[in-house]
């Protein structure tokens, strides 16, 4: 028997998950599967530099990590303005605004 991989608890109106008792915002489930693999993507490279930073005790370094982690939340919908508030359109921008970004500063 094969077992099934469940996501998080999510709350009745689908706007944050539970975990560990503790509710954070879900991410926006209008995002196409492929764009927010890639900010998740991003994410985790994210936090990846900010340990590295700190290990490294590079304050500049962890500046920039820290702030490539809230872009990547931002662009997911799970901070700024929440996704449920926004309309279709300013979802959409929200997302390509946020991927061209970090997409950008990972070119650099």
């Amino acid at each position: 028997m094969g077992t099934q991989r469940q996501g998080p608890e999510k709350t009745a109106d689908g706007h944050f998950v539970v975990i560990d008792g503790r509710r954070w915002r879900a991410t926006d489930p209008s995002l196409p599967e492929s764009t927010a693999a890639r900010l998740r993507h991003h994410l985790m490279a994210a936090r990846r530099a900010v340990r590295a930073a700190l290990a490294a005790g590079d304050s500049e370094a962890e500046r920039e990590a820290r702030s490539r982690v809230h872009a990547a939340k931002t662009a997911l919908g799970e901070r700024g303005t929440p996704w449920w508030e926004q309309s279709a359109r300013e979802r959409r921008e929200r997302w390509e605004r946020g991927l061209a970004d970090l997409d950008a500063r990972s070119e650099r």
